[in-house]
């Protein structure tokens, strides 16, 4: 099951390392894998197969920087704590557990421990 973690605005991230524009699209906790993930997904257009200028690389370069500087310091602030944490973008929105074939998505998913996001090889 997928819950809304905190009422959201729409919020523009562009201090990531490709300074790709990333508008926050929901936060979901999932105990789904049987033990509580959050879900941060961003709406990136620029990851786009056709007329995107971010590759997968340098998506999951931006994807480590907002688990350590956004998705933690939401943790803290909304008192959340949780196995693991995934951060995923999209081109264009897709409803969470549905797919598109024409929607390019990328994931990485994290493991919160001592104040830093490790990386979980999925």
């Amino acid at each position: 099951m997928a819950l809304l973690a905190a009422p959201l605005n729409a919020q523009t991230l562009t201090a990531v390392p490709s300074q790709q524009p990333l508008t926050l699209s929901e936060v979901l906790i999932d105990d789904a894998p049987g033990e509580i993930w959050l879900r941060f997904r961003f709406l990136a257009p620029q990851i786009a197969r056709d007329g995107g200028s971010v590759d997968s690389a340098a998506a999951s370069a931006d994807m480590e920087y907002i688990c350590n500087s956004f998705a933690l310091p939401y943790m803290s602030s909304q008192n959340l704590a949780a196995a693991r944490i995934v951060i995923s973008m999209m081109d264009r929105e897709v409803p969470f557990g549905e797919t598109d074939p024409d929607a390019t998505q990328f994931f990485e998913v994290y493991r919160p421990e001592e104040g830093r996001c490790i990386w979980e090889a999925f």
